[in-house]
């Protein structure tokens, strides 16, 4: 009787996997690469349903960064779920958004001495980056806007009209216009001065170029080759902007909320964005939360004039403290940010020294290897799951690894992520290195 029972339980098992093949929409992308259906995770780590652990350099896409089910968040929001508070509230005024504000502003915005208004423009990162776009554009009352090669904002229309993949663009169905896009720092490797085309746009008149409302920008980016701008180039980009009255805007989805050491990603070029955009890691626990801020004299929003229901997400405010309160207080999170972010560069450097014409790209925990060889780090990703390890591609071919550990990650774990990482790639490139050395 055993037998039959059994065999019931596999077929259960089928049709729950067909589930994903027979209903889900053929958009689905991750699921394809890492085929598995996970159940639990906890801090670094994920468990499939048939007990295989994956060690996490993925992060939900960087909305993880203080790692799964972090208990320091976890409690807290058990806590307020069960209390019987706020849950859904719109704009309205509530006990977990105040905390939230006064937090932000005390541990944030305060010390950097940042004078921003915040507005809740609804759960996800293109929702910021739509507000800000919408509203450089109200502000200055013009419609151009300037974005750059390989840029990644978002997938809605105005978020797609400054990203620079074409496969993404040509889903919109519609022209995405009032944009145009110029050479992010190195991609023309140093053949033309910074900003060469930007200036001679903007001063003369037969450029054919409308004097934009904005430029925005990442200071690394996530989507597009892990390319990392210079300081000084952004320090170059912002006066630019302040030369000919044009708001910077910095999206900082990916890479702000500590990923690159510091929580802005554009702190250490001692420069401060028109407009900035805030998601994923905003929440701290994985929950949908964005945050658009800017300075006081853009805020020209009549009520009502830009909304969404999901503005007033309290669990997300909640989770949203408990990660500012508790590792925000002080530079120690900075400071072990620092020192993982070494050694990960240094364990990516020894990888990509075994293949010849492969570099590691991107700032802090936000980094990876660049192959010249396209298909290649696609391999690699491959190889790293069937090994243990969740690590995707970027770059508009994939050509590059792109890794992004939890910044909570211990050493030792960060380590052995690295170790598979070289196995993955010795499989793919031949050439064996071992990391198992780094401090």
């Amino acid at each position: 009787m055993s037998e039959p029972h059994h065999g019931r339980g596999i077929e259960r098992r089928k049709a729950q996997m067909d589930i994903f093949e027979i209903l889900e929409s053929e958009v689905r992308t991750y699921c394809r690469t890492w085929d598995t259906v996970f159940e639990r995770a906890s801090g670094s780590t994920l468990y499939s349903e048939d007990g295989r652990d994956y060690l996490d350099f993925f992060s939900g896409a960087g909305a993880l960064n203080y790692g799964h089910n972090n208990p320091d968040l976890l409690r807290p929001l058990v806590e307020y779920l069960l209390s019987g508070a706020i849950v859904h509230s719109l704009d309205m005024k509530t006990v977990a958004k105040r905390r939230f504000l006064e937090t932000f502003h005390e541990l944030i915005l305060r010390p950097r001495n940042y004078d921003y208004k915040v507005m809740f423009p609804g759960p996800t990162g293109t929702n910021s980056v739509e507000a800000a776009l919408k509203l450089a554009r109200k502000v200055t009352g013009r419609t151009h806007i300037v974005s750059f090669t390989n840029a990644f904002h978002g997938m809605t229309l105005g978020s797609l009209s400054v990203t620079g993949n074409s496969m993404k663009r040509e889903g919109a169905g519609v022209p995405l216009t009032n944009t145009s896009s110029m050479p992010y720092d190195g991609f023309l490797d140093g053949e033309a001065a910074d900003f060469l085309w930007l200036r001679r746009a903007l001063q003369d008149s037969g450029s054919g170029v409308d004097k934009p409302a904005a430029v925005i920008v990442e200071t690394v980016q996530g989507e597009g080759g892990l390319r990392a701008a210079r300081a000084s180039w952004l320090r170059g980009l912002a006066e630019l902007c302040h030369q000919h009255g044009i708001l910077l805007i910095v999206d900082d989805v990916q890479a702000g909320c500590g990923r690159t050491g510091t929580f802005f990603s554009f702190e250490d070029a001692g420069i401060t964005p028109d407009i900035v955009c805030l998601s994923k890691s905003i929440s701290g626990f994985g929950l949908p939360l964005s945050l658009t801020i800017f300075k006081p004299e853009l805020d020209i929003w009549k009520p009502g004039e830009h909304n969404g229901t999901f503005r007033g997400h309290n669990p997300a405010f909640v989770t949203g403290t408990a990660a500012l309160e508790h590792y925000w207080q002080d530079r120690r999170l900075e400071s072990k940010v620092a020192g993982l972010a070494s050694q990960l560069h240094e364990g990516l450097s020894q990888i990509a020294a075994r293949t010849e014409g492969a570099r590691v790209r991107g700032r802090g925990l936000l980094a990876g290897i660049y192959y010249p060889d396209h298909e290649v780090a696609g391999k690699i990703s491959v190889e790293a799951f069937a090994r243990g390890l969740l690590v995707e591609t970027s770059g508009p071919d994939g050509e590059v690894i792109k890794t992004m550990p939890a910044l909570t990650i211990e050493p030792g774990d960060l380590l052995k992520g690295l170790d598979i990482l070289a196995d993955a790639a010795e499989s793919v490139t031949g050439g064996k290195v071992s990391v198992k050395s780094i401090a």
